[in-house]
């Protein structure tokens, strides 16, 4: 993998050969990427992993058209190549009137900030080794639990580089540590599994392998013998493992592309409110250590924090340049990019902010509702915001959980389960989008 300096350059010469070849202005993007990984099973080495990819993107403009490719030979010849083609397809290509690089005036100047996301702790497979037996050992060690699907301990870097015709050029790393572990419990047709796992930008920051594995055990003990849940209308309480999905689906339909496209169930919604005055919802690209963290965005652009959801209110949209030109407004700072196609929205470190209440307190008043633990399937309209997904977790009786409960599903309509959204106090910062317990009423749940 090249260096942040090295992968600068190789992005500078690919802007500067693109030029050469006819291009008016272009953007190129360097992607590298390296991990270990070792997985157990059975207190068995399964699997030792080493993976390394780099790649280059470049993306050029000629008379309102674009086009871009992408390869992962860096070297001269390939990169003379690379320009060529982008500027033969980008003449073929029709005019759009909305692509282009963000405007100069916008971009990231001076000094990145320090986010510390590169961790110089080295791990060795024997460490990966050890980290991912000690996970496993205290997950099979849970009473109840029979097999396993296995420990893992993943250590990694990637780096991001980008360089475009106007004037920027940046690249920074970012390290990455993760531990896992899945395991069964019971025994015939009445196995049940389940998992946990965590990852940190630094080592220092990852959970313990023996909470991890506890918790994979505990978690799966608890699903057996599980029963039904009877249908009709009631209050369903999401755990904040899966509470999250739930804000990913807000994120979705907050795209500058899919409001432009006319594509989104918050279509003509902005400012309104939707949420309890009591819900908040941040996106921070600035944390430090932060998993989604990032100094600038994939055109560029200075990143900053805001507020998605302000008391209850959506704050506007999520935009690269291209969605805010069809939209008449400025960038966001949202923009990402792999290392081929054009800039694509993406949120960065979304949190939402607790609430005053414990999980048993937000349960108390409950006399029959679910606890979901897992969701299954996709059944979500991005375009109405209908929603129904499969499910499996806990009932829920005069406040309390009541035993396991699987083969139902949860239905209802985003907007109005973001009205009746409540929210505990329990949140747990460590995935890329966080969020506490949270309570919907009025669900609809399909049993027996």
């Amino acid at each position: 993998m090249l260096s942040p300096a090295e992968a600068r350059e190789r992005c500078e010469a690919l802007i500067d050969r693109a030029r050469r070849a006819g291009a008016q202005a272009g953007d190129a993007v360097y992607v590298g990427s390296g991990s270990e990984s070792v997985s157990v099973r059975l207190g068995k080495l399964e699997d030792v992993e080493r993976s390394e990819s780099e790649s280059v993107g470049l993306r050029v403009f000629v008379d309102g058209a674009s086009a871009s490719i992408g390869s992962t030979d860096l070297g001269d010849a390939a990169l003379d190549e690379l320009a060529s083609r982008a500027v033969a397809m980008a003449r073929l290509a029709p005019a759009d009137k909305f692509a282009g690089l963000a405007a100069k005036e916008l971009l990231l100047r001076g000094p990145l900030p320090d986010l510390d996301l590169e961790d110089a702790t080295e791990r060795s497979p024997a460490d990966l080794r050890r980290l991912a037996e000690e996970a496993e050992d205290a997950a099979r060690a849970i009473p109840g639990v029979t097999n396993s699907e296995g420990g893992g301990a993943t250590t990694g870097r990637g780096l991001f580089a980008l360089a475009t015709s106007h004037g920027f050029s940046g690249a920074y790393a970012a390290s990455s540590h993760s531990l896992s572990a899945s395991v069964v419990a019971g025994e015939g047709s009445s196995m049940q599994r389940d998992y946990a796992w965590r990852s940190a930008r630094h080592a220092a920051d990852l959970l313990g392998p023996e909470a991890i594995g506890r918790e994979a055990g505990e978690r799966a003990v608890r699903r057996l013998n599980p029963g039904r849940v009877k249908s009709g209308p009631m209050p369903v309480v999401f755990d904040p493992r899966v509470a999250g999905s739930l804000v990913g689906h807000l994120i979705g339909a907050m795209s500058g592309a899919s409001i432009a496209r006319r594509a989104s169930f918050l279509l003509d919604r902005d400012g309104q409110k939707l949420f309890d005055s009591s819900i908040t919802i941040t996106d921070d690209p600035l944390r430090v250590r932060g998993l989604r963290s990032r100094p600038f965005d994939g055109e560029g652009l200075p990143t900053a924090p805001r507020k998605l959801v302000d008391a209850g209110h959506i704050t506007g949209w999520l935009m690269d340049a291209a969605a805010a030109r069809q939209l008449g407004a400025a960038p966001t700072g949202h923009a990402s990019r792999g290392s081929s196609g054009a800039p694509h929205v993406t949120s960065s470190n979304v949190v939402l902010q607790p609430g005053s209440v414990s999980p048993a307190e937000l349960m108390a008043d409950i006399a029959d509702g679910v606890y979901v633990t897992e969701l299954i399937g996709h059944g979500i309209n991005g375009v109405t915001g209908d929603y129904s997904r499969g499910a499996s977790g806990f009932r829920i009786v005069n406040g309390e959980l009541a035993g396991p409960i699987a083969e139902f599903t949860v239905a209802g309509n985003l907007i109005d389960m973001f009205a009746a959204l409540t929210a505990a106090d329990d949140l747990e910062i460590y995935r890329g989008i966080d969020s506490p317990t949270l309570r919907v009423d009025g669900m609809s749940v399909a049993g027996d």
